[in-house]
């Protein structure tokens, strides 16, 4: 019986192994190697770098590389472009870069992998020019753009000390995220605090939205937001500047306040969502009903910090007790609430224009 042979399709010789796909007759070795590359390169490769930021220009976006220097964009941009053959196994390379000028990085690259059983081996030079520019990110903040603000008020006072430097490190930390995740549209414009408050520049909408839901998370209160047309897009889109409108609470915790409900001075504990506290007459809890919304109407009669320490003189019942005038010293009768300790010598009081009231002791 006669044995079934193949021979090379260009030069005739046997050729040992199965067809390829779709019948086809393989070549052999010599005329396969005659016209093999292991890589496919490029001549040239140009780069865009931003001279701020280093980001390099792909296609229509810039891209953060984390290089430390130009020959490290080099090294990425030429492994990007480089293309191994299909055919290669154990692809190994490395790379010998010969800086010819400031901006121009010759690239001599060693190739080698195991084609067919063979090692086969390639070195192959691209040079690399580089030029600088300004990417969008770093156009848009030094044009100072931004497309919205957040105003950090509150209602019926002046925000803390605290709450605008806390509000403000909410608004820092977010941008920083958002940085570190490589958005690269995030950034603060500018931050200006001003004597009712502070506002903030932000570089995106979205960013603008995530920052004000946060803060009222943080802080409680609401927020609302206006939009403003300001220009057309190159498509002829309409473009708005959006401001978020925070309104903090009116109340903090820590305040002792008078609700319009003849229930009795509290001492405010939580502002988010709605308010809560204690009734310092009673000690029973209390919380804003449904209808006055985030926090009742009521009267400040003073804060937790205001209190000072009194000495307890007597128990007289159920419901009242006698404790010292802090300024007087004269003994005053005011309402026992229950989280008072009988036997304690001293108890913390606030004095305010409604009256005398025992407070809860302070706690870690």
């Amino acid at each position: 019986m006669s044995q079934s042979r193949q021979f090379c399709p260009r030069c005739g010789d046997p050729v040992e192994g199965e067809p390829e796909a779709g019948g086809r007759t393989p070549l052999c070795a010599g005329c396969y190697f005659d016209e093999f590359d292991l890589v496919d390169a490029p001549d040239r490769i140009e780069v865009l770098v931003c001279a701020t930021c280093g980001a390099i220009r792909r296609g229509n976006r810039w891209v953060d590389v984390g290089a430390r220097d130009y020959t490290d964009v080099a090294v990425d941009e030429v492994t990007e472009a480089i293309e191994v053959h299909v055919d290669a196994d154990e692809f190994s390379w490395g790379v010998d870069p010969e800086q010819v000028d400031e901006n121009t990085i010759r690239m001599h690259c060693r190739l080698s992998a195991v084609v067919r059983s063979e090692p086969v081996e390639e070195r192959v030079t691209v040079p690399v020019k580089v030029s600088r520019g300004t990417c969008t990110r770093c156009g848009r903040i030094a044009g100072d753009y931004y497309a919205s603000t957040v105003q950090i008020r509150a209602r019926g006072r002046t925000p803390t000390d605290e709450e605008t430097e806390r509000t403000l490190e909410i608004v820092t930390d977010y941008v920083a995220e958002r940085e570190a995740d490589g958005d690269r549209d995030a950034f603060i414009t500018e931050i200006d605090e001003t004597s009712d408050g502070a506002d903030v520049k932000l570089s995106t909408t979205k960013l603008g939205q995530a920052v004000a839901e946060r803060i009222v998370r943080r802080f409680g209160g609401e927020f609302d937001e206006s939009a403003t047309l300001v220009t057309e897009d190159e498509d002829g889109n309409e473009v708005y500047r959006v401001t978020y409108a925070v309104h903090l609470p009116e109340f903090t915790p820590g305040d002792v306040i008078d609700p319009d409900d003849e229930g009795g001075p509290v001492l405010v504990e939580s502002v988010r969502g709605n308010l809560k506290g204690v009734r310092i007459t009673t000690g029973e809890p209390y919380e804003a009903a449904f209808e006055d919304g985030i926090a009742p109407a009521a009267t400040l009669l003073g804060r937790r910090a205001d209190g000072e320490e009194t000495t307890l003189v007597t128990v007289e019942d159920d419901r009242a007790v006698q404790v010292l005038d802090p300024e007087t010293y004269a003994a005053k009768t005011v309402a026992r609430p229950a989280y008072l300790d009988t036997d304690a010598d001293t108890v913390d009081v606030l004095k305010s224009r409604a009256g005398l009231y025992v407070l809860p002791a302070e706690t870690d």
